[in-house]
C-alpha cells in the first residue's frame, strides 16, 4: 500500500479564507514549522524513562532484518506507535501524516528537526504482521513483570480481575468466531487487572467465545506461578464472573492457601433447593411489609464433577419486580456472608471502567489486521499505552483532579498540548502556550521527574 510523501504536504501553501472579525479578513494556512498537538507527550517520555515499559517491550522481539537497510529500529517502531495510540491516533494510517511531528519524533528518539522521520504506514504494518507467537509469549510476561516492579515491596494482598470483551470483526479475520450473545463475528479478548489498583496485568487475544474453566486455569495459573517466584507471602484474591468459575484452580488453591477465589455461580435447581429457606423468608417478608427485601445465607455445596467442596453465598432480592436470585462460589470461610458479596464479590465492577478506557478511549479494539498474531501485537501495543498512562494518573497526578478522571480527559486535558519545537545547536527548545490550562499541573510534574532523574 503507497503512502503520500509527508514533505510534499508540508510544502503545500494553500491559504483557507475564514469569516471575517471585525472587518478584518482571516487567512489560514497549514504553514507552522514543527508545531505539535501533543506536547504533554513529554510527560509519558519522561515517565517511560523511569518505569522502561517500552525498552522491555521491544527487546521482546528480535529483529531479523537485514541492519544494512533499516532506518528504524524496533524500539523506535514501538515508541511512535505507542505515543499515537496515547495521544488518539490509534491507527496505523495515521503514521504517514505524524511520522515527522517533532513531538512524537524526540518521544521516540529522534531529534526534531534533523533526525530521521519516523516509520510509515507500510513500515509499521509490516513491523505487526512479522512478530512471531514466542515472541508475544514473551511479551505476555514482560507485562506481569512490569506489574510486578511497579510495587517498591511486596504488598501483603492482590486482586486478580480478569474479564472477557469484544472486539467486533473487521471482515475475514483468522480466529474470529460468530458470538450468539453480540450477534456478530467477533474476538473476545481477555483483561486482566489488579483490583485495587487498577494497574494492568496482561491482555490476551482470544476468538470469539467465553473463555473456558480450563484455559483460565492455564492462564491464571501461569500469572500466579510469576507472582510467586516473587512474592512469597501475599495473599492473591482470584475474582470473578460465573464462567470464570474454575475447579481446576479451586483444586490447586489446596496448594498455597494463600490464594482465595471469588467467583459468580451460575444457578441450578440444587442449589435453589438449598436456598430455599432463604428465598421463601424473604418473599414472605416482602409480602407483609411492602418493602423491598435483601437477605444473604452461606452453604457448603458440592457439584458432581468438583473435586471438593465450596462455600456458596446466595443474595436474594425481593422488590415489585419480583425475585432475584444470585449465587457466587468462595474457597474461603474467613469473612461474613455479606461482606464477602458485597466488599469482595461486588467490587469487580471497577473492571467495567477499566475496560472502557483500555478499550473505548485507547481504542484497543482496532484489531483489524488479518492475521492473529498482529492483532494480538496491536492489542500489546494499546496496553503499552494503557499502562503509561494509568501510571501518570495514579502516580504523578495524585491528589489532582485528574488522578480518578477517564484516560480520555487526560488525554484532551494534559496530553493534547500544543508545543513549538526548535532544534539548536546545543538544545531543544520547546514552548507550549502561556494560556495552557494545564500549566501547573503539567510544571508540577515536570518538576517530579526532574527531581527523579537526579
Amino acid at each position: 500500500m503507497g503512502h503520500k510523501d509527508t514533505n510534499k504536504i508540508d510544502n503545500q501553501q494553500t491559504s483557507l479564507n475564514l469569516i471575517s472579525v471585525q472587518a478584518k479578513p482571516i487567512e489560514l494556512s497549514y504553514s507552522g514549522e514543527k508545531i505539535s498537538s501533543d506536547g504533554g507527550l513529554l510527560l509519558l517520555k519522561e515517565l517511560e524513562n523511569q518505569i522502561n515499559i517500552v525498552r522491555d517491550f521491544s527487546a521482546c522481539i528480535n529483529d531479523q532484518r537485514d541492519q544494512r537497510y533499516i532506518g528504524h529500529t524496533i524500539e523506535s517502531i514501538v515508541s511512535q506507535r505507542v505515543y499515537q495510540i496515547a495521544s488518539g491516533y490509534e491507527d496505523a494510517n495515521d503514521c504517514n501524516m505524524l511520522r515527522g511531528d517533532a513531538i512524537i519524533k524526540l518521544c521516540s528518539g529522534q531529534l526534531p528537526e534533523t533526525g530521521l522521520d519516523l516509520s510509515s504506514q507500510p513500515t509499521m504494518s509490516r513491523f505487526e504482521n512479522s512478530v512471531r507467537r514466542s515472541e508475544l509469549y514473551r511479551i505476555a510476561k514482560m507485562f506481569v513483570m512490569n506489574f510486578i516492579n511497579s510495587y517498591e515491596s511486596e504488598p501483603p494482598v492482590i486482586i486478580i480481575d480478569p474479564d472477557d470483551t469484544n472486539h467486533t470483526a473487521y471482515g475475514n479475520q483468522l480466529q474470529i468466531e460468530f458470538n450468539n450473545y453480540y450477534g456478530d463475528y467477533v474476538f473476545m479478548p481477555l483483561h486482566i487487572y489488579e483490583g485495587l489498583s487498577g494497574k494492568l496485568i496482561t491482555t490476551i487475544l482470544k476468538p470469539g467465545r467465553r473463555s473456558k474453566s480450563v484455559n483460565v486455569f492455564a492462564v491464571l495459573k501461569r500469572i500466579i506461578q510469576l507472582l510467586r517466584a516473587y512474592w512469597k507471602k501475599t495473599v492473591i484474591i482470584v475474582r470473578g464472573d460465573s464462567h470464570f468459575h474454575c475447579p481446576e484452580l479451586t483444586s490447586y488453591s489446596k496448594i498455597d492457601k494463600n490464594i482465595i477465589l471469588i467467583t459468580g455461580l451460575t444457578g441450578n435447581g440444587s442449589l435453589n433447593k438449598l436456598a430455599e429457606t432463604t428465598i421463601k423468608s424473604a418473599e414472605k417478608k416482602f409480602g407483609t411489609t411492602k418493602e423491598p427485601v435483601k437477605m444473604y445465607h452461606t452453604f457448603a455445596y458440592k457439584a458432581g464433577t468438583w473435586e471438593q467442596e465450596e462455600r456458596v453465598i446466595v443474595k436474594v432480592e425481593v422488590n415489585s419486580m419480583g425475585t432475584n436470585i444470585r449465587y457466587i462460589a468462595t474457597n474461603s470461610w474467613e469473612f461474613r456472608t455479606r461482606q464477602m458479596y458485597e466488599m469482595g464479590y461486588c467490587a469487580r465492577g471497577a473492571m467495567e471502567l477499566r475496560i472502557k478506557d483500555h478499550k473505548t478511549y485507547l481504542k484497543s479494539d482496532r484489531t483489524s489486521c488479518h492475521k492473529f498474531e498482529a492483532n494480538q501485537l496491536r492489542l500489546f501495543l494499546h496496553s503499552v499505552a494503557y499502562v503509561l498512562i494509568h501510571t501518570l494518573q495514579k502516580e504523578v497526578l495524585r491528589g489532582t483532579d485528574f488522578a480518578n478522571s477517564t484516560m480520555q480527559t487526560i488525554q484532551l486535558k494534559i496530553l493534547k498540548t500544543a508545543a513549538k519545537v526548535k532544534e539548536l545547536k546545543t538544545k531543544i527548545k520547546i514552548e507550549f502556550p502561556r494560556t495552557c490550562p494545564a500549566r501547573d499541573i503539567q510544571t508540577k510534574a515536570f518538576n517530579i521527574f526532574e527531581v527523579l532523574r537526579n
